[in-house]
């Protein structure tokens, strides 16, 4: 299975700057891969494809400030640290730029940044290389005066993607509603569309609510470097499942009830711990990689954002629908101009069926 079987063409104004003044203002793609039908309606009206029983659940990962600038005091020289991955309460897998002059032993001074904008380094916030990854990745030892959350809130910066360029004002609306644990380095952003208020609807509705937690690492930025397919390795991530969340989707799954995953990151985290069949609680790794082919063991449906073209989001969801079936709804969202991406609309994805994941066709 070849990378370029998941393009698409994609303008570039399509590609969402910042998010909308109100969250569910979204557009709303409803996409059934067993009728092979779409709708195009607004996220507000979500809840007219859902249904008493069915359970939505959402990754509940907060995006830390990941996300620092350091000189190097010997010369100079300026170095940004995108945090990705602990390894223990003072020491961090990061991407460098620029990492060449990254070796062992390399010692940082840390800026604060000030409204965004670094200041003079700071000598009580220090950190130490103490070893050199693959692709620009270091590890780096802190050395700071306070309790590194606070370090991280005083000097780092929240990680917009690559692909958005216009700053954001409001840093909350890079966050979800419900987001709790601090671990990420980018939003699930399919839950950047629900509000409280809607929320509280849903629920009204009859739908449980249920979160689990994955820590989206470096793997969100990174684009597939090989041309087949099957030959990528993901990043592992860091999830947990609690014993009640794990209850609840089991039964659920039981009575023949719908699971549905708000975000691929809430998808990945249930087919992670729901490998037997039945969701596993605990706090594990994963580095799986769902493209078509797969089978789909927990989730039913899936509340997601529009993906990057030859991205392992848009093969995951290529799992879920058919290659030829996503290629078709994604190029009717370009023609009907809808808004891509972090900040973008987004799309229901109604149902599984008997499928071929690969053609499409039924």
């Amino acid at each position: 299975m070849l990378v370029d079987e998941f393009d698409y063409e994609l303008p570039e104004e399509l590609i969402a700057q910042v998010p909308l003044a109100n969250r569910e203002d979204s557009r709303l793609l409803v996409a059934d891969p067993v009728q092979q039908s779409v709708i195009h309606t607004q996220f507000r009206s979500l809840l007219d494809y859902l249904q008493a029983g069915d359970m939505l659940v959402f990754n509940n990962s907060k995006v830390i400030p990941a996300r620092l600038y350091a000189v190097k005091p010997d010369t100079g020289a300026q170095v940004e640290l995108l945090l990705t991955r602990p390894r223990s309460a003072t020491e961090w897998e990061a991407l460098a730029k620029p990492a060449k002059r990254l070796k062992i032993g390399t010692e940082l001074m840390f800026r604060r940044t000030v409204d965004g904008v670094p200041s003079q380094p700071d000598a009580n916030a220090t950190a130490v290389v103490t070893d050199v990854l693959d692709g620009g990745m270091r590890v780096v030892r802190f050395d700071v005066q306070e309790p590194f959350e606070a370090f991280l809130n005083a000097f780092g910066t929240v990680p917009l993607p690559p692909y958005i360029q216009t700053p954001l004002r409001e840093m909350s609306r890079y966050q979800t509603v419900y987001a709790k644990p601090a671990g990420s380095v980018a939003a699930p952003t399919a839950g950047l569309h629900f509000t409280e208020r809607m929320l509280e609807q849903v629920r009204a509705a009859g739908v449980s609510l249920e979160f689990v937690t994955l820590h989206v690492g470096i793997g969100t930025f990174r684009p597939v470097q090989v041309d087949e397919v099957e030959k990528h390795v993901m990043h592992a991530e860091t999830y947990e499942v609690s014993e009640a969340t794990a209850d609840a989707v089991n039964r659920a799954k039981d009575e023949g009830r719908r699971v549905i995953a708000v975000g691929t990151t809430a998808l990945r985290t249930l087919e992670s711990a729901g490998q037997s069949g039945r969701l596993e609680p605990g706090r594990r790794e994963t580095d799986i990689f769902i493209y078509p082919g797969y089978q789909f063991r927990i989730v039913d449906a899936l509340i997601t954002n529009f993906h990057l073209p030859k991205s392992t989001l848009i093969m995951l969801v290529a799992a879920m629908m058919g290659t030829s079936f996503t290629l078709d709804v994604y190029r009717e969202a370009v023609a009907k101009r809808y808004r891509f991406f972090s900040f973008g609309d987004a799309m229901f994805i109604t149902r599984r069926g008997s499928i071929d994941t690969v053609t499409g066709t039924l």
